[in-house]
């Protein structure tokens, strides 16, 4: 994942899961979705990439169009290489 601004320098994410990729289908609305969440929630939008990042990298290991759970982006925030200013879960 990419972030480009006029302002700052592009930052280009990794992405967060690379081995379970079983469907794509609909990880771009989630990453959407979670952007969309967390910019509502006040996150910036670094912080809301990195867990979109997280969300799409979830949503790749099911079949169809899913959605991840609160609990399934804590695990993976708390498994996946970490990301900068996100808070590990407890």
């Amino acid at each position: 994942m990419s972030l480009v601004s006029r302002e700052e320098e592009s930052l280009h994410i990794p992405a967060a899961n690379r081995t379970e990729v079983f469907d794509v289908t609909g990880a771009g609305d989630t990453v959407i979705a979670i952007m969309t969440l967390a910019l509502a929630a006040g996150l910036s939008v670094v912080e809301g990439a990195y867990l979109a990042n997280y969300a799409a990298g979830l949503v790749v290991r099911k079949l169809g169009n899913a959605t991840p759970t609160r609990e399934e982006l804590a695990w993976a925030i708390e498994h996946w290489p970490a990301s900068p200013g996100l808070e590990k879960a407890e």
